[in-house]
């Protein structure tokens, strides 16, 4: 859940009030349908968004880009064998490079650890 306050110069504050608004599980059987190549960021932008020293403005994006990559309708359907998780990998690329200073090696360990326990090599 996202509580926003908008001002009147057309500011946007944010603050996530709760980060479990994704489903780990529906998250899991996207990504082991998706494959590593798209799982790796995915799986980064969702520890990024799980650990509390990443800022609100951060957790906001890296929730849309999630939540994109969830949704069943998307610009390029996911069914489209290789071109269809195209569109969700540049979504979640580009939100992670504009937060990339706040991708800590921790946070990158416990998303490579949970990639390789769901999706082993």
């Amino acid at each position: 859940m996202i509580n926003e306050n908008v001002s009147n110069d057309n500011t946007v504050e944010a603050e996530v009030l709760d980060s479990a608004v994704i489903d780990e599980g529906l998250l899991k059987k996207v990504l082991t349908r998706a494959g590593r190549t798209i799982a790796q960021p995915a799986l980064e932008a969702f520890e990024m968004l799980l650990d509390t020293s990443t800022p609100p403005q951060a957790r906001v994006t890296l929730l849309a880009a999630l939540t994109y990559l969830l949704m069943p309708l998307d610009l390029v359907p996911d069914l489209i064998p290789v071109a269809g998780f195209s569109d969700d990998l540049v979504a979640l690329t580009a939100v992670i490079s504009l937060w990339s200073h706040h991708m800590t090696p921790q946070i990158r360990n416990r998303a490579r650890k949970r990639l390789d326990k769901w999706l082993p090599l």
